[in-house]
């Protein structure tokens, strides 16, 4: 058994037993800690065993599933899905230590349910990034939308059902154009090769030699599904509801992790098995990711909800990803790649910081919250520090990512890269705005005052009644913790990671280079 398939199977293993412990919470809870810690240390001999220098994938493994048809259950990663494992064994027990301290269970809901489907959704996320089937993955990306929809549905806010409704109808029909798209490579492959086959490798090498034509719209299949996931204008509308209405646990989930599927999808499909198509239309996905920027940027200025603000931003810095994936140039898709990772320990901060603000003033406007560090000055600081990583300060691990992606892609798109650079300025200013609004000046809000003083206070009560708001206690600064201290280390030491995703990203450029 090699060290992907050992992080796929526990999750689920743990799934099974956590599901079990309706009765008791606290035992639950305990237990997928427990699992999905041990899932994160199964992340460390993986990297260690990987040869950035090696072949492309490593760490296989295959058994056949429906061979009539070259179906197979094959894993294997190459540096791009390593660093998203990684970034995933890390979040959920993030997310499992924050569940109380960030989230509040609706009546009646147990603890084991919800972390049940939390280690569910990290097993398929895991098998997605890992999966060399194309027919696997298809299957793959379709399944892991359940414990999501569920996630959202029957532990979100006021709105739930719409939104949980709304992402999978979106997601779902993705996949299937995606499915019609993967049917016509197997043909393809069938064709020329005199049986079908949908492992990835064989695909890449038949389905760059079609004509232009064919590979334009077998790519423009895997394409949408992909602008659905990540997502890219104007295929974004769900975001800003799943994110909005999800538990601050899923909300990192989702926003730091399943959205990468999208972008990495465009990385391990779309450039590789159709690297003519991917040049023709390049321009036009530039437009969609310039537009990005600024439209994710523009409306995160008139959120008045701190969650779907946050998810405005990233819809920002997706665009910006993409600008460095679709300008083909290799310093730039480097940037692109290492900034999937640092957007998840960015962002994924950002969202439990909010989570923690919320569930000290009960809201999650922006207007019902003023001098927050008065009161609670390490949580200031830590969504400060978020705050700063999100826009990529120097010395953050975004930084890095940002510098490599302008570098790279001003050599040929100059003008998009300065329109990018514009809507991402404004980004920082709004994250900067949100800090401000919430965390200085007088204290205020009727939130603030419901949870230390009387309820019904005029805005800016004294400072006395907000004293009950206690500031981080130990459990919550060791969740915060590790995020910090990766912020800090990839912000001043980035080359162990650029070092594992830089021959992937070559092996990537060399598959588009080889194209007609």
């Amino acid at each position: 058994m090699t060290w992907v398939l050992a992080t796929i199977l526990l999750p689920l293993v743990g799934a099974a037993v956590v599901a079990g412990m309706k009765k008791n919470d606290h035992l639950a809870t305990l237990t997928a800690l427990v699992v999905s810690l041990l899932t994160f240390l199964l992340v460390i001999p993986m990297w260690a065993s990987y040869t950035p220098s090696g072949d492309r994938i490593q760490q296989k493994s295959s058994m056949d599933w429906i061979p009539n048809f070259g179906i197979h259950i094959s894993f294997g990663i190459d540096g791009i899905a390593l660093v998203m494992i990684a970034v995933i064994g890390l979040l959920v027990p993030i997310v499992v230590g924050a569940l109380g301290l960030t989230d509040k269970l609706p009546a009646g809901r147990s603890a084991g349910g919800f972390l049940s489907l939390i280690l569910v959704q990290e097993a398929l996320t895991i098998a997605v990034f890992a999966a060399t089937d194309v027919f696997l993955f298809y299957v793959l990306f379709e399944i892991m939308l359940i414990p999501m929809y569920f996630l959202i549905g029957g532990y979100g806010g006021a709105n739930r059902q719409y939104a949980a409704v709304k992402f999978f109808l979106y997601s779902f029909l993705g996949g299937l154009i995606m499915l019609a798209s993967a049917i016509g490579a197997y043909s393809l492959a069938s064709d020329k090769l005199g049986k079908g086959s949908f492992d990835w490798e064989t695909l890449v090498t038949v389905v760059r030699d079609a004509p232009l034509g064919t590979q334009i719209w077998l790519f423009l299949g895997f394409f949408l599904a992909f602008a659905i996931k990540a997502p890219l204008v104007p295929f974004h509308t769900w975001l800003p509801d799943a994110a909005g209405q999800a538990p601050i646990g899923v909300a990192v989930l989702l926003v730091g992790v399943l959205d990468k599927v999208g972008t990495f999808g465009f990385l391990r499909y779309c450039l590789p098995m159709f690297p003519d198509a991917s040049k023709e239309l390049a321009p036009w996905v530039l437009v969609l990711a310039v537009a990005g920027v600024l439209y994710g940027s523009i409306l995160a200025a008139g959120q008045r909800d701190m969650k779907r603000f946050i998810a405005y931003v990233s819809i920002a810095h997706f665009g910006f990803i993409a600008l460095g994936i679709f300008t083909f140039n290799e310093q730039a898709m480097v940037g692109s790649v290492s900034y999937m990772l640092n957007h998840s320990l960015a962002t994924g901060m950002l969202i439990v910081v909010v989570g923690l603000i919320v569930m000290r003033g009960g809201s999650t406007r922006i207007s019902d919250y003023g001098g927050m560090a008065k009161v609670t000055p390490l949580l200031g600081g830590m969504l400060l520090i978020a705050g700063l990583s999100t826009l990529s300060l120097p010395g953050t691990n975004s930084f890095i990512s940002e510098f490599l992606v302008l570098l790279g892609s001003f050599v040929d798109y100059p003008v998009y890269t300065i329109i990018a650079t514009v809507g991402m300025v404004l980004a920082a200013a709004y994250v900067l705005w949100l800090y401000q609004r919430v965390m200085q000046g007088p204290v205020r809000g009727d939130a603030l005052i419901g949870a230390g003083g009387g309820p019904g206070t005029a805005m800016a009560p004294e400072l006395g009644a907000t004293k009950a708001i206690k500031d981080l206690g130990g459990k919550e600064i060791a969740i915060l913790a590790p995020m910090v201290v990766l912020i800090i280390a990839l912000g001043f030491y980035p080359k162990p990671v650029l070092d594992t995703i830089t021959p992937s990203v070559q092996a990537t450029m060399s598959s588009v280079q080889g194209g007609k």
